[in-house]
């Protein structure tokens, strides 16, 4: 007999059926689980702002199809600007965050048509060809960013160069109504040409609260030191003249005028320089019978003989270059261009970048009082002088003044150089053409953390003839963990080095450099095949010092990387009776330095022994093979303040198998030659 079955609606009840409020339970469950979902998706990848979809581009958006934005009466107006701010008042630097570029982030405001509540815009010309550059360079650069959430600078769209297209107020109001400005904090503004008629002020007359300015006339009394930056006059010729660059040496002038607007003053005397030297020096003005144009811009004229302007400027060693009704001028630019020595008088003028450049390398600045002595002034400098003058302003007009884009740049270096010091460019870079890689190396004095052990350290063996040493030296070596490279520095040019296969066997590159001449300096070069920043100088006869010990050394270097970290210590003092200065060897209790027969430092410090110690120094030590540890000791304590950290090895540090014959510090000669 079979049991029924009993069916329902949905079929076969085999399962009991869920009750309605569990059901219900369930499927809010996953509706809020699959909501959450999207809102998720939603915010990871939906623009986080309205702003930063908005990217700065020409290419997407005209000037003409920019959106238009009316400016009501009542909007504020930006305080006209604080003359106390400093980067550490008015700069919020927690905006920019720590980066392992070490490199600031700048945004760049959509581009917006301003105009008041009747319709009339607030400039005149728009947005002007240079600034348009100018924003184009930012926009392309590593500096650039289209996300307002990671930027550190803000740059507005609104074109502010020349202050003579502007309408003052709506201009400050259009700046207030921008979403961050925030009183201008992190704000920066690019302005050319500052004042109007009759007083020309040297700074920017748009109030702007708190904002950063790069200005291109400012007087020692509108500058705010280490906040605003001062900027060249871009010159348009920059672009439609190509003055190919000329050897530094004598020129058919001396001295050439060229400014053709300057005070009557000023050109009542320079004719009277002209009568007394006649055709040393060549002052220009404008043609009088040249039609206006662009013809006539671009010419110069003196008693009817006509000039191209600026090719003329090339045929001079000194260009004059004299404040207008502005302090700024774009004749600066022309001059530098065209390898001319300018000679600058405009007092209280702040010299563009002069933050950074050293212009007294490539300008003479005299008084404006002082133009009856300008000849003789100038004639008092050497011509080797002049020549490396001449040469340093045509590579400043190359480096910082060529286009809108090298002075946006440089402009945004010297910022992002205070608010990242220890990652700033050096003087050297800044002022020296690019011979040396200074930017593979950075220096010890601002690492911003313990240097990290992954990388480890280079050994550089400084070696001549002794083989078995200096193999027993490489076999010890090779045993430190922390061991990334090793570099055998072969000073001796009458022998070659052994054959590749008598070599240790190690697990780390070793690379053999065989030198020109036999120096001591050699050791300190800063060979390109170092790339680690930890350094172990390490001579061929240090075979006592065991791989443990070698580690011990580079982990306490690793906590003082700016100072040098040895083994063996020396001792100099003041000897009283003998009148100078003492050299001690023995082992005593007092070190004041280390010998860099082994011992660790960082790389930066090659660099600094081998181009900027002083020549007569390590002159006398290659002549003599003697005393390069005291000189990178005074070196490096000169540059840090700092003293050496010595390491104490558990043996007594000699080396029982040298000979005399062998090594340089047991000559007999080799303490008397410390002593001087």
């Amino acid at each position: 007999m079979c049991a029924s079955v009993k069916y329902g609606s949905r079929g076969p009840a085999l399962i009991p059926r869920m009750k309605t409020k569990h059901r219900i339970y369930y499927i809010t469950l996953f509706s809020v689980v699959l909501l959450g979902l999207i809102a998720t998706g939603m915010f990871q990848f939906w623009p986080h702002s309205i702003e930063s979809s908005a990217e700065w581009s020409l290419d997407r958006r005209s000037v003409h199809d920019a959106p238009l934005v009316r400016i009501p009466m009542s909007s504020p107006i930006p305080e006209r600007g604080d003359l106390s701010c400093r980067m550490h008042t008015c700069f919020d630097v927690y905006r920019c965050g720590y980066n392992p570029k070490n490199k600031i982030k700048v945004y760049i405001y959509p581009l917006q048509r301003f105009v008041d509540e009747v319709g009339v815009p607030i400039s005149s010309t728009g947005l002007s060809r240079e600034y348009n550059d100018l924003l184009s360079a930012i926009s392309d650069s590593d500096f650039y960013t289209d996300d307002v959430t990671r930027a550190c600078l803000f740059i507005p769209s609104t074109d502010v160069l020349n202050q003579n297209s502007l309408r003052i107020r709506e201009t400050a109001q259009a700046l207030a109504m921008l979403p961050r400005w925030d009183k201008g904090m992190n704000h920066l503004l690019f302005n050319m040409l500052p004042g109007g008629p009759p007083d020309y002020n040297t700074a920017l007359d748009v109030p702007r609260d708190r904002a950063l300015l790069a200005g291109g006339g400012f007087s020692t009394w509108t500058y705010r030191q280490g906040y605003d930056v001062s900027i060249p006059v871009y010159s348009p010729l920059s672009a439609e003249v190509d003055l190919p660059e000329r050897q530094p040496g004598p020129r058919r002038y001396f001295i050439l005028s060229s400014q053709t607007a300057i005070h009557r003053e000023y050109r009542v005397e320079l004719e009277r320089l002209k009568e007394e030297n006649g055709e040393a020096l060549l002052l220009l003005d404008k043609c009088s019978n040249l039609s206006q144009g662009l013809a006539s811009v671009r010419k110069r004229c003196y008693k009817g003989q006509v000039y191209d302007y600026p090719q003329i400027l090339q045929e001079s060693s000194f260009c004059v270059v004299l404040r207008g009704a502005r302090l700024g001028q774009a004749t600066l630019s022309d001059v530098l261009q065209a390898g001319c020595v300018p000679v600058i008088m405009a007092d209280s003028y702040i010299l563009p970048f002069s933050e950074v450049l050293d212009w007294k390398r490539a300008s003479v600045v005299i008084p404006e009082e002082k133009l009856p002595e300008m000849y003789t002034i100038l004639k008092s400098i050497p011509h080797r002088q002049v020549e490396e003058m001449q040469r340093q302003a045509r590579w400043f007009w190359e480096a910082y003044f060529s286009s809108m884009k090298a002075i946006g740049m440089t402009t945004l270096q010297i910022i992002n150089d205070r608010i990242y010091p220890y990652a700033a460019r050096t003087y050297e870079e800044w002022n020296n053409p690019s011979v040396v890689k200074w930017s593979s190396v950075n220096s010890p004095l601002f690492l911003p953390l313990i240097p990290p052990r992954s990388p480890g350290f280079t050994a550089v063996v400084l070696t001549y003839d002794r083989i078995e040493s200096l193999f027993r030296v490489i076999t010890e070596i090779s045993k430190v963990s922390s061991l990334a490279k090793l570099l055998v520095v072969w000073n001796n040019q009458n022998k070659s080095p052994p054959e590749e296969s008598l070599w240790p066997k190690v697990t780390v590159p070793l690379k053999v450099v065989r030198t020109k001449e036999n120096k001591l300096s050699n050791r300190f070069f800063p060979f390109d095949e170092i790339e680690t920043e930890a350094v172990l100088a390490i001579d061929d006869d240090i075979i006592m010092l065991t791989s443990d010990e070698l580690q011990f050394g580079y982990e306490v270097w690793r906590e003082f990387p700016d100072r040098l970290v040895g083994y063996p210590g020396r001792l100099h003092l003041w000897d009283h009776e003998m009148g100078k200065w003492k050299y001690e060897s023995e082992w005593t209790n007092e070190v004041s330095m280390v010998l860099t027969g082994a011992a660790f430092y960082h790389k930066y410090f090659n660099y600094l022994y081998t181009y900027k110690m002083p020549g007569d120094i390590k002159n006398w030590v290659d002549a003599h093979m003697n005393c390069e540890d005291i000189a990178m000791n005074f070196l490096v304590a000169n540059i840090t303040g700092k003293a050496p950290i010595k390491v104490t090895p558990r043996k007594k540090f000699k080396c029982p198998e040298c000979t005399a014959i062998d090594g340089l510090s047991l000559d007999q000669t080799h303490m008397v030659e410390s002593y001087y």
